[in-house]
């Protein structure tokens, strides 16, 4: 069945010329983007409505301390036997790591940039 859709998309991409998709500039997509609808989810926020660095930052732990919660009750709920599923938990605790990762790295990012910062002279 795999084959059979890729074979499919090979098909369609023929069909609507694809070759010459790669050749238009990066302008066009850009427009392209703008028109199709892709990221139309995503909105500047007004100045008045802007979180401040740090309440930004808090949010950001308190998602990751959630993911954590639910990662660490997954487990729990595997380990007593009230729940079976072990695919959901592991998705529960790779998610939790994922984000937590992710916020080492900003973490040193940020330390970086101020000690970056520090060593400027005025």
């Amino acid at each position: 069945m795999a084959i059979q859709n890729v074979g499919n998309l090979q098909q369609i991409l023929n069909n609507y010329n694809a070759k010459d998709w790669a050749k238009s500039s990066e302008i066009e997509t850009f427009n392209e983007l703008e028109t199709t609808g892709i990221g139309n989810g995503l909105s500047l926020e007004e100045p008045g409505n802007r979180k401040s660095f740090s309440e930004l930052l808090a949010s950001s732990i308190t998602e990751v301390n959630g993911l954590q919660q639910e990662a660490n009750k997954a487990i729990q709920n595997l380990a007593t036997g009230k729940s079976k599923n072990l695919h959901e938990t592991m998705l529960a605790v790779e998610k939790a790591e994922i984000a937590f990762k992710t916020m080492n790295q900003i973490r040193s990012k940020v330390i970086d940039a101020y000690k970056e910062v520090m060593r400027m002279q005025i």
